[in-house]
């Protein structure tokens, strides 16, 4: 039986109006990687956030090796071995990365005036040997990949000498290359005897790194099993309590001949190459690709968020001239990026605020007055139709889960009345349920005649949505397939350039 490192047993938390962690348990132990999962809301990231001293508990004890410790600062987590890293990585760009690694905690030398950088780099280079990781100490962090910055990460995390290692979706922005690189150094840390939680939403992931799974659900622990003696729709069904099925759709929408949007010869850069394609009204369009295939890049320079080089785009059968994402949001198109917190969101600010965002001058009566009755009226509309999950109205939108975030956004762009949706990886980052939820909204966007191009990087995600799929490779197009004849196979046949 491997050391017990962390046990937490009876947790309570409490927010204004929110029992966010109910009587909630958790065990770690050396040498494990131990999924913790859940659909957003369900409580996860705060009682990591217990763990880490972020959040003071309410109620409950933790143990670290066996004694009760109490955990009241980042700071005293970090003393006692325990670690987080989170899904946006904290580090300075400018910055070496021996220098990230040891900020605030740098060798000195002349009378403490100076830094010793020949010291910073020489232990930087032994933590790296330790590790088994071949990167220069001297590299500047803006010059690394994402999957090298997050190794950079937990090697600043293993630097205070943790034994306990939290990962909170550590794949989200990583190709499948780069996955088996970072699983191959979890294991490498597993086999040294850290222990490891690790969040993430991606459950074939979790089957294979996972050696133990905790699942929790509003705000409560629901059950702790071995992962080789468990099944996907199992853990998914004590997740949700419900069944979720990933299958494809029964029935596909009714998509008629009339062409929306039709772009010609589109170029931008390396990235974009003589990309063409037609998008018909109340159809699903999806584009696959591997990482890096060009994907998001058509849709920025489609939406005027990046200059095209040369290209024509049609709207509706006239030739429009997109040159700033105001020109489209005036053409009738919304663009829901891959990265809805930077460009789709403004999250200091209330639900209501965010969804009239792209209207707001409607907004306004005389002298410019704000009509904040028509604004609540508005984004109540669509907190009911969309079913986002908010206290209210004026709830901070940095405190909903991923989910609900994006139904923020949606509702944003359907506010203005677009009829052609760009939806870039729409369901990163959330749960099971959350995705059923807006796989129908799509659907029922589309039944209404709102024409969608979806850019996924999860196949199944693909399949199951599209009448049409359009698969990049190095900034070109290259296949189309219809949904019937479309199967991950043929799709990746297309994105690798190569026999499968």
């Amino acid at each position: 039986m491997r050391e017990v490192l962390v046990y937490m047993e009876g947790i309570e938390k409490t927010f204004p109006g929110v029992h966010a962690l109910s009587d909630c348990k958790f065990e770690l132990r050396s040498g494990e990687v131990h999924a913790l999962i859940g659909e957003n809301g369900a409580g996860k990231s705060t009682l990591m956030k217990v763990l880490t001293g972020i959040y003071k508990k309410d109620a409950g004890r933790i143990f670290y090796k066996g004694k009760e410790v109490e955990i009241d600062s980042p700071k005293a987590a970090q003393q006692l071995g325990i670690s987080i890293i989170h899904q946006e990585l904290n580090l300075m760009p400018h910055l070496t990365v021996a220098q990230n690694i040891f900020i605030g905690r740098e060798p000195r030398k002349n009378l403490n005036l100076f830094l010793n950088e020949k010291e910073i780099n020489e232990k930087t280079k032994i933590l790296f040997e330790s590790m088994h990781l071949n990167l220069d100490p001297k590299t500047k962090v803006s010059e690394l990949t994402v999957a090298k910055q997050q190794m950079v990460e937990i090697a600043k995390a293993l630097s205070f000498n943790s034994q306990v290692l939290i990962m909170d979706e550590p794949t989200a922005a990583l190709s499948d290359s780069e996955i088996e690189e970072l699983f191959r150094f979890i294991n490498r840390l597993r086999s040294q005897g850290v222990g490891i939680v690790y969040i993430s939403h991606r459950m074939e992931e979790l089957k294979r790194i996972s050696d133990r799974i905790t699942v929790m659900r509003d705000g409560s622990y629901i059950d702790t099993l071995d992962m080789k003696d468990t099944t996907i729709d199992h853990i998914i069904n004590l997740m949700v309590g419900r069944v979720i099925y990933e299958t494809a759709r029964e029935n596909a929408n009714t998509v008629g001949n009339e062409i929306v949007l039709e772009v010609k010869n589109l170029n931008r850069g390396r990235a974009v190459k003589d990309v063409s394609f037609k998008l018909r009204k109340g159809e699903i369009l999806g584009f696959a690709g591997l990482m890096g295939a060009g994907r998001t890049e058509v849709a920025r320079a489609l939406f005027g968020a990046d200059k095209k080089d040369s290209g024509e785009i049609y709207i509706n059968g006239e030739k429009v001239n997109i040159k700033s994402p105001e020109d489209a949001v005036k053409y009738g198109i919304g663009y829901l990026s891959e990265d809805r917190k930077r460009y789709g969101l403004v999250v200091g600010m209330d639900v209501e605020t965010n969804i009239v965002l792209a209207t707001y001058k409607n907004f306004l009566g005389f002298l410019g007055w704000v009509n904040s009755t028509k604004i609540r009226e508005q984004a109540e509309n669509y907190v009911n139709t969309l079913n986002i999950k908010t206290p209210s109205t004026v709830q901070k939108v940095k405190n909903l889960s991923g989910g609900n975030q994006q139904k923020v956004v949606i509702g944003k762009w359907l506010t203005r009345d677009c009829n052609i949706l760009i939806f870039d990886e729409p369901t990163r980052g959330i749960d099971v349920g959350a995705k059923s939820e807006i796989y129908n909204l799509l659907s029922d966007l589309a039944k209404q005649g709102k024409s969608i191009i979806m850019i996924s990087s999860e196949l199944p995600e693909i399949l199951r949505m599209s009448e049409r799929i359009v698969v990049m490779c190095e900034g070109r197009i290259a296949g189309e397939l219809s949904a019937e004849e479309a199967t991950q196979t043929s799709i990746m046949k297309f994105a690798t350039k190569r026999e499968v």
